[in-house]
């Protein structure tokens, strides 16, 4: 039988938070650096790794201060891109406490919001906007269903 390991983490603010997280979305950008900066400027991901030369970025980290983070890099074109992933095509759906607020941010830095702040029926608040690549991000406090209690 597998064995499950629990490694737990501290925030940025100090508080203990989840388990580290394991779940990497990766996203390709014909202009990494300006989405890079767009990311950070507009919702508030910190770049932790960004490495290449001049334009090019061959892989980035940026990480969520709420825990997570993504991964992404320039689109290789010339060379065949070995993630087969192509810019804009991207989605995701980032936990934050405080979506309203984030919102104004998005849209005080040029972010297209697609779906304006509002409650859902499960009981979370949030809203979507499109980056300049136009990758799809959500933002909520849904936090996801309770995980069951492993052994």
């Amino acid at each position: 039988m597998p064995q499950t390991t629990s490694e737990t983490t501290t925030s940025p603010h100090g508080s203990a938070t989840a388990p580290a997280p394991q779940v990497w979305p990766m996203l390709r950008a014909r202009d990494a650096r300006a989405l890079i900066r767009f990311l950070t400027e507009a919702f508030g991901f910190e770049a932790t790794a960004v490495y290449g030369d001049g334009e090019r970025v061959v892989h980035a980290e940026l990480s969520w201060p709420e825990g997570g983070g993504i991964m992404l890099g320039s689109v290789r074109e010339a060379d065949g891109d070995p993630c087969g992933l192509q810019p804009g095509a991207a989605g995701a759906y980032v936990v934050t406490g405080r979506p309203d607020a984030l919102c104004v941010r998005a849209r005080a830095a040029g972010a297209e919001i697609t779906d304006e702040p509002a409650d859902t029926d499960y009981g979370s608040r949030g809203f979507s906007a499109r980056d300049p690549e136009g990758n799809r991000w959500s933002f909520g406090t849904y936090r996801g269903a309770p995980q069951p209690v492993r052994s």
